[in-house]
């Protein structure tokens, strides 16, 4: 025997119309039932835009302030001290996993490694005025071998590269082939000095006369 709660049991006639209407779901009409399919249609006919590529970026620091070594050991890196408007602008711009080059500055003189953005653009805590920006990166890889300014001012293809044109510039975007020409393309070839000194002899005829 199945035993069912009173308060499912209908006492009169009129109890139980209306706890039939109750269980019976509503009837929509054509006016009602076009705000759903309009938010239906447009639902499934929107088109989220395609998120936007990673750009690349080439970011300048002293080795003797704080050294790609350095980075390596700490696992992160705040710039610090950029006071151009030039490089601001460039580092408001950057976005969390966008890839960026580290370059030694005033010592070296060389790409070293790769980093990424971690932090988007925040005031710079060394500074007083909050207008002055910097981002934080996490070091990804060292490079097979620094890439020397004199070694990227003989490839053709980085002659209009911003190290080149503008050299006291701390922060710079870079075109995708840019950093890979950068990144991968010359770290992977012999040395500089060896491709265009006595070296280059040395290795291929094994005398040192």
């Amino acid at each position: 025997m199945v035993v069912v709660p009173t308060q499912y049991i209908a006492k009169t006639a009129s109890d139980a119309s209306l706890h039939l209407k109750k269980m019976q779901p509503p009837v929509e009409t054509g006016a009602e039932l076009l705000p759903h399919m309009v938010s239906e249609l447009t639902r499934k006919d929107h088109k989220s835009p395609p998120p936007a590529s990673p750009r690349c970026w080439l970011v300048k620091f002293a080795p003797f302030r704080t050294s790609w070594t350095e980075i390596v050991q700490r696992g992160t890196f705040t710039l610090r001290g950029v006071r151009s408007p030039v490089a601001r602008k460039h580092l408001s711009e950057m976005r969390v996993g966008d890839p960026v080059l580290f370059y030694h500055s005033q010592k070296d003189l060389a790409v070293v490694g790769v980093m990424e953005v971690s932090r988007d653009a925040y005031p710079d805590p060394t500074s007083s005025d909050p207008r002055w920006l910097t981002c934080d990166f996490i070091p990804i890889r060292t490079l097979a071998r620094p890439v020397t300014l004199k070694e990227i001012k003989t490839e053709a293809r980085l002659s209009t590269l911003v190290l080149v044109r503008q050299p006291r510039l701390a922060v710079m975007p870079l075109s995708a082939q840019e950093f890979q020409i950068l990144a991968e393309e010359l770290p992977a070839r012999l040395p500089f000095r060896a491709r265009t000194g006595r070296e280059i002899d040395e290795r291929v005829t094994g005398s040192t006369g």
